[in-house]
Protein backbone atom coordinates (compact mmCIF):
# COMPACT_ATOMS: atom_id res chain seq x y z
CA UNK A 1 0.00 0.00 0.00
CA UNK A 2 1.40 3.29 -0.97
CA UNK A 3 1.95 6.49 1.88
CA UNK A 4 -0.96 8.20 -0.66
CA UNK A 5 -3.11 5.40 -0.39
CA UNK A 6 -2.50 4.68 3.11
CA UNK A 7 -3.81 8.65 3.94
CA UNK A 8 -6.45 8.22 1.67
CA UNK A 9 -7.88 5.53 3.96
CA UNK A 10 -7.09 7.50 7.08
CA UNK A 11 -9.17 10.33 5.55
CA UNK A 12 -12.38 8.49 5.18
CA UNK A 13 -12.19 5.98 8.15
CA UNK A 14 -12.15 9.82 9.90
CA UNK A 15 -14.84 11.03 8.28
CA UNK A 16 -17.27 7.90 9.26
CA UNK A 17 -15.90 8.27 12.46
CA UNK A 18 -17.31 12.47 12.38
CA UNK A 19 -20.38 12.14 10.65
CA UNK A 20 -21.77 9.23 14.03
CA UNK A 21 -21.30 12.36 16.48
CA UNK A 22 -22.78 14.78 13.89
CA UNK A 23 -25.99 12.75 12.94
CA UNK A 24 -26.37 12.78 16.87
CA UNK A 25 -26.08 15.93 17.10
CA UNK A 26 -28.87 16.41 14.28
CA UNK A 27 -31.16 14.17 16.68
CA UNK A 28 -30.67 16.00 19.88
CA UNK A 29 -31.25 19.23 18.12
CA UNK A 30 -34.16 18.11 16.09
CA UNK A 31 -35.70 16.53 19.72
CA UNK A 32 -34.85 19.49 21.20
CA UNK A 33 -36.92 21.63 18.79
CA UNK A 34 -39.60 19.32 19.06
CA UNK A 35 -39.67 19.52 22.71
CA UNK A 36 -39.63 23.45 22.36
CA UNK A 37 -42.41 23.65 20.21
CA UNK A 38 -44.54 21.29 22.46
CA UNK A 39 -43.54 23.27 25.41
CA UNK A 40 -44.95 26.34 23.43
CA UNK A 41 -47.66 24.64 22.28
CA UNK A 42 -49.10 23.41 25.68
CA UNK A 43 -48.06 26.95 27.88
CA UNK A 44 -49.89 29.07 25.01
CA UNK A 45 -53.22 26.58 25.69
CA UNK A 46 -52.63 26.69 29.40
CA UNK A 47 -52.82 30.89 28.83
CA UNK A 48 -55.57 30.93 26.27
CA UNK A 49 -58.03 27.90 27.94
CA UNK A 50 -61.62 28.44 26.95
CA UNK A 51 -62.71 28.20 30.70
CA UNK A 52 -61.94 29.39 33.96
CA UNK A 53 -61.88 27.02 36.99
CA UNK A 54 -63.70 28.44 40.05
CA UNK A 55 -63.38 26.27 42.78
CA UNK A 56 -62.43 22.67 43.12
CA UNK A 57 -63.78 20.16 45.89
CA UNK A 58 -61.38 17.36 46.69
CA UNK A 59 -63.46 14.14 47.60
CA UNK A 60 -63.26 11.18 49.99
CA UNK A 61 -61.82 7.65 48.81
CA UNK A 62 -65.35 6.39 48.66
CA UNK A 63 -65.85 8.19 45.11
CA UNK A 64 -62.04 7.49 43.82
CA UNK A 65 -64.11 5.77 40.92
CA UNK A 66 -67.01 8.54 40.80
CA UNK A 67 -68.39 8.64 37.22
CA UNK A 68 -71.85 11.05 37.62
CA UNK A 69 -73.25 13.48 39.45
CA UNK A 70 -76.54 15.78 39.26
CA UNK A 71 -77.60 18.78 41.00
CA UNK A 72 -79.77 18.71 43.75
CA UNK A 73 -80.00 21.99 44.84
CA UNK A 74 -78.99 23.39 48.55
CA UNK A 75 -75.51 23.05 47.57
CA UNK A 76 -76.08 19.51 47.17
CA UNK A 77 -75.04 16.99 44.15
CA UNK A 78 -75.95 13.16 44.11
CA UNK A 79 -73.21 10.98 42.67
CA UNK A 80 -71.89 7.75 41.75
CA UNK A 81 -69.19 5.47 41.37
CA UNK A 82 -68.87 2.86 38.92
CA UNK A 83 -68.41 -0.38 41.20
CA UNK A 84 -71.34 0.04 43.70
CA UNK A 85 -75.03 0.03 43.89
CA UNK A 86 -74.80 3.88 45.97
CA UNK A 87 -75.81 7.51 45.47
CA UNK A 88 -73.67 10.02 47.20
CA UNK A 89 -75.25 12.86 48.58
CA UNK A 90 -72.20 15.38 48.76
CA UNK A 91 -72.52 18.73 50.04
CA UNK A 92 -70.17 21.25 48.33
CA UNK A 93 -70.57 23.45 51.36
CA UNK A 94 -69.75 21.49 53.80
CA UNK A 95 -67.03 19.50 51.59
CA UNK A 96 -68.54 16.20 52.94
CA UNK A 97 -70.92 13.14 51.89
CA UNK A 98 -73.65 13.64 54.13
CA UNK A 99 -75.37 10.75 52.87
CA UNK A 100 -75.16 7.19 51.42
CA UNK A 101 -78.09 5.53 49.63
CA UNK A 102 -78.31 2.10 48.62
CA UNK A 103 -80.20 0.97 45.17
CA UNK A 104 -78.48 -1.84 43.62
CA UNK A 105 -76.23 -4.88 44.22
CA UNK A 106 -72.32 -3.97 43.07
CA UNK A 107 -72.21 -3.37 38.98
CA UNK A 108 -70.37 -0.75 36.73
CA UNK A 109 -73.26 2.33 36.86
CA UNK A 110 -71.81 5.62 34.91
CA UNK A 111 -74.59 7.89 34.89
CA UNK A 112 -76.99 10.14 37.46
CA UNK A 113 -80.49 12.25 36.76
CA UNK A 114 -82.41 13.26 39.83
CA UNK A 115 -85.68 14.25 38.54
CA UNK A 116 -87.76 15.80 41.92
CA UNK A 117 -87.64 12.40 44.22
CA UNK A 118 -86.88 10.07 41.54
CA UNK A 119 -83.51 9.17 40.83
CA UNK A 120 -82.19 7.60 37.30
CA UNK A 121 -79.07 5.74 36.77
CA UNK A 122 -77.64 4.14 34.06
CA UNK A 123 -75.60 0.77 34.23
CA UNK A 124 -72.76 0.44 31.13
CA UNK A 125 -74.99 -2.22 29.54
CA UNK A 126 -78.23 -0.01 28.84
CA UNK A 127 -79.68 -0.90 31.60
CA UNK A 128 -81.71 2.25 33.29
CA UNK A 129 -82.73 1.83 36.85
CA UNK A 130 -85.44 4.28 38.13
CA UNK A 131 -85.66 4.88 41.76
CA UNK A 132 -88.79 6.36 43.29
CA UNK A 133 -88.44 7.95 46.87
CA UNK A 134 -84.80 7.58 46.65
CA UNK A 135 -83.91 9.24 50.10
CA UNK A 136 -86.78 6.86 51.85
CA UNK A 137 -86.07 4.27 53.86
CA UNK A 138 -87.94 1.77 51.20
CA UNK A 139 -87.32 3.16 47.79
CA UNK A 140 -89.04 1.42 44.83
CA UNK A 141 -86.67 0.56 42.24
CA UNK A 142 -88.04 -0.80 38.73
CA UNK A 143 -85.43 -1.55 35.60
CA UNK A 144 -86.04 -0.50 31.66
CA UNK A 145 -83.81 -2.25 28.60
CA UNK A 146 -82.69 0.65 26.76
CA UNK A 147 -81.71 -0.46 23.04
CA UNK A 148 -77.88 -0.24 23.79
CA UNK A 149 -75.99 -2.84 25.66
CA UNK A 150 -72.42 -3.96 27.27
CA UNK A 151 -71.12 -3.41 23.23
CA UNK A 152 -71.64 0.33 22.96
CA UNK A 153 -70.65 0.89 26.55
CA UNK A 154 -73.21 3.75 28.14
CA UNK A 155 -71.67 6.13 30.39
CA UNK A 156 -73.82 9.07 30.09
CA UNK A 157 -77.20 10.12 31.26
CA UNK A 158 -79.09 13.82 31.89
CA UNK A 159 -82.53 15.25 32.88
CA UNK A 160 -83.67 17.63 30.38
CA UNK A 161 -86.26 19.37 32.15
CA UNK A 162 -87.63 21.62 28.90
CA UNK A 163 -88.91 17.95 27.36
CA UNK A 164 -89.28 15.88 30.64
CA UNK A 165 -86.44 13.70 28.85
CA UNK A 166 -83.66 11.84 29.87
CA UNK A 167 -80.51 11.73 27.27
CA UNK A 168 -77.96 9.31 26.71
CA UNK A 169 -75.69 7.80 24.76
CA UNK A 170 -73.48 5.11 23.45
CA UNK A 171 -69.70 5.52 24.35
CA UNK A 172 -68.03 3.11 21.98
CA UNK A 173 -69.89 2.14 18.62
CA UNK A 174 -73.07 3.50 17.59
CA UNK A 175 -76.12 1.08 17.43
CA UNK A 176 -76.82 1.06 13.93
CA UNK A 177 -73.70 2.99 12.93
CA UNK A 178 -69.99 3.16 12.76
CA UNK A 179 -69.78 6.87 12.12
CA UNK A 180 -72.85 7.99 14.16
CA UNK A 181 -73.57 7.67 18.37
CA UNK A 182 -77.49 8.56 18.39
CA UNK A 183 -78.49 10.12 21.60
CA UNK A 184 -81.66 8.43 22.86
CA UNK A 185 -84.09 10.05 24.99
CA UNK A 186 -86.71 8.51 27.40
CA UNK A 187 -89.75 10.18 28.31
CA UNK A 188 -89.93 10.37 31.90
CA UNK A 189 -93.79 10.89 32.33
CA UNK A 190 -94.80 7.94 30.14
CA UNK A 191 -91.59 5.92 31.13
CA UNK A 192 -90.30 4.71 27.91
CA UNK A 193 -87.71 5.13 25.27
CA UNK A 194 -88.62 8.03 22.69
CA UNK A 195 -89.08 6.92 18.83
CA UNK A 196 -86.13 9.01 17.53
CA UNK A 197 -84.74 12.16 19.18
CA UNK A 198 -83.18 13.45 15.96
CA UNK A 199 -79.89 13.93 17.66
CA UNK A 200 -76.34 12.27 17.10
CA UNK A 201 -73.06 13.01 16.88
CA UNK A 202 -71.24 11.96 14.01
CA UNK A 203 -67.60 11.18 14.01
CA UNK A 204 -66.79 12.54 10.57
CA UNK A 205 -68.14 16.38 11.58
CA UNK A 206 -65.40 18.62 10.65
CA UNK A 207 -65.22 20.00 14.18
CA UNK A 208 -63.75 16.87 15.29
CA UNK A 209 -61.20 17.01 12.43
CA UNK A 210 -58.64 17.49 14.48
CA UNK A 211 -59.38 14.90 16.69
CA UNK A 212 -59.48 11.72 14.42
CA UNK A 213 -58.26 8.76 15.02
CA UNK A 214 -58.11 5.49 13.35
CA UNK A 215 -61.06 3.85 14.51
CA UNK A 216 -63.54 6.27 13.60
CA UNK A 217 -65.49 5.11 16.96
CA UNK A 218 -62.88 6.50 19.02
CA UNK A 219 -62.75 10.06 17.66
CA UNK A 220 -65.19 11.14 20.58
CA UNK A 221 -65.84 8.58 23.58
CA UNK A 222 -68.72 10.66 25.80
CA UNK A 223 -67.92 10.15 29.32
CA UNK A 224 -71.00 12.22 30.20
CA UNK A 225 -73.73 14.70 28.92
CA UNK A 226 -75.61 17.53 30.13
CA UNK A 227 -77.89 20.22 29.10
CA UNK A 228 -77.54 23.60 29.71
CA UNK A 229 -80.79 25.00 31.55
CA UNK A 230 -80.62 28.10 29.90
CA UNK A 231 -79.61 27.65 26.69
CA UNK A 232 -80.52 24.45 25.63
CA UNK A 233 -77.51 23.56 24.21
CA UNK A 234 -75.89 20.05 24.86
CA UNK A 235 -72.24 19.86 26.80
CA UNK A 236 -70.51 16.21 25.82
CA UNK A 237 -67.60 15.16 28.19
CA UNK A 238 -65.42 12.75 27.51
CA UNK A 239 -62.67 11.67 29.83
CA UNK A 240 -60.27 9.30 27.75
CA UNK A 241 -58.50 11.96 26.55
CA UNK A 242 -60.34 14.84 28.29
CA UNK A 243 -62.33 17.26 25.80
CA UNK A 244 -65.76 19.03 26.03
CA UNK A 245 -68.18 18.96 23.07
CA UNK A 246 -71.13 21.48 22.60
CA UNK A 247 -74.19 21.38 20.10
CA UNK A 248 -76.85 23.53 19.92
CA UNK A 249 -80.83 22.33 20.72
CA UNK A 250 -80.60 21.00 16.76
CA UNK A 251 -77.77 18.79 17.34
CA UNK A 252 -75.24 21.32 15.32
CA UNK A 253 -71.76 20.94 17.02
CA UNK A 254 -70.71 24.47 17.77
CA UNK A 255 -67.60 23.86 19.53
CA UNK A 256 -65.07 21.39 20.85
CA UNK A 257 -62.00 21.77 22.79
CA UNK A 258 -59.29 20.16 24.62
CA UNK A 259 -59.66 20.28 29.04
CA UNK A 260 -56.22 20.38 30.83
CA UNK A 261 -55.20 17.46 32.65
CA UNK A 262 -53.89 19.40 35.16
CA UNK A 263 -57.57 20.29 35.92
CA UNK A 264 -59.51 17.54 34.59
CA UNK A 265 -57.08 14.40 35.21
CA UNK A 266 -60.32 12.28 33.89
CA UNK A 267 -63.44 14.06 33.84
CA UNK A 268 -66.54 11.15 33.71
CA UNK A 269 -69.52 13.78 35.17
CA UNK A 270 -70.80 17.00 34.55
CA UNK A 271 -74.07 18.83 35.64
CA UNK A 272 -76.06 22.35 35.82
CA UNK A 273 -78.09 24.39 38.28
CA UNK A 274 -80.60 26.35 37.15
CA UNK A 275 -79.11 29.07 36.90
CA UNK A 276 -76.68 28.18 34.65
CA UNK A 277 -73.25 26.80 36.91
CA UNK A 278 -71.22 24.26 35.40
CA UNK A 279 -69.69 21.33 37.88
CA UNK A 280 -67.60 18.69 36.23
CA UNK A 281 -66.18 15.88 38.40
CA UNK A 282 -62.80 13.68 37.54
CA UNK A 283 -62.25 10.09 39.07
CA UNK A 284 -59.07 9.71 40.96
CA UNK A 285 -55.73 8.89 39.54
CA UNK A 286 -53.58 8.08 42.01
CA UNK A 287 -54.58 11.85 43.66
CA UNK A 288 -58.00 12.10 45.31
CA UNK A 289 -61.15 12.68 42.77
CA UNK A 290 -62.71 16.16 42.55
CA UNK A 291 -65.63 17.85 41.75
CA UNK A 292 -64.64 21.18 39.42
CA UNK A 293 -67.00 24.35 38.88
CA UNK A 294 -66.13 25.79 35.65
CA UNK A 295 -67.34 28.94 33.60
CA UNK A 296 -66.52 29.03 30.18
CA UNK A 297 -65.20 32.07 28.73
CA UNK A 298 -67.93 32.32 26.27
CA UNK A 299 -71.20 31.38 26.18
CA UNK A 300 -73.28 28.11 24.63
Amino acid sequence: MTLQSFRLREKITAMKTLKYPIRFLFILLGLFSLFSFCKMKSEEFKKNKPYRVIKTWELPDELDEISGISWLGANQVAAIEDENGLIFIYDLKQSEVVSTLEFADDGDYEGVAVVENTAYVMRSDGLLFEITNYTSDNPEVKTYQTPLDDDNNVESLTYDGAHKRLLFMAKDEGKDSETEKEIYAFDVVAKKLLPFSKLKLDMEDKALKDFEKKKEKRTFRPSDIAVNPKTGAIYILEGADPKLLIMDKSGAVKTVFELDKDDFPQPEGITFTPEGRLFISNEGHGEPATIVEVALKNSF
